[in-house]
């Protein structure tokens, strides 16, 4: 069993209050989640109102096909308009 985790720091530049902030978040939690068998949640700089910490976790029998399937994760963050990915981490159990 391999669970990949992939934890993404992005900003939101056009956010002026947490309300904005909240609704591109939720925007990209439901866009990614409806899509992609994963769990994903706002982990950090949750009172922040232009940065955002999503962590997104995934588990399968075969760490390439995680691996691949958290990097398109990444890629389609960066792809995001109104969001832009500043770092992001991928780890392994």
């Amino acid at each position: 069993m391999v669970v990949g985790i992939l934890q993404l720091e992005i900003t939101i530049p056009d956010a002026f209050s947490l309300k904005d902030k909240r609704q591109s978040v939720k925007g990209l939690k439901d866009r990614i989640s409806h899509s992609h068998n994963v769990s994903i949640a706002e982990v950090g700089a949750l009172d922040e109102h232009r940065r955002s910490l999503i962590g997104i976790a995934m588990v399968g029998n075969d760490k390439a096909y995680v691996e691949g399937a958290l990097s398109k994760l990444v890629d389609l963050v960066r792809m995001t308009t109104k969001i832009e990915l500043t770092d992001y981490q991928l780890d392994f159990l």
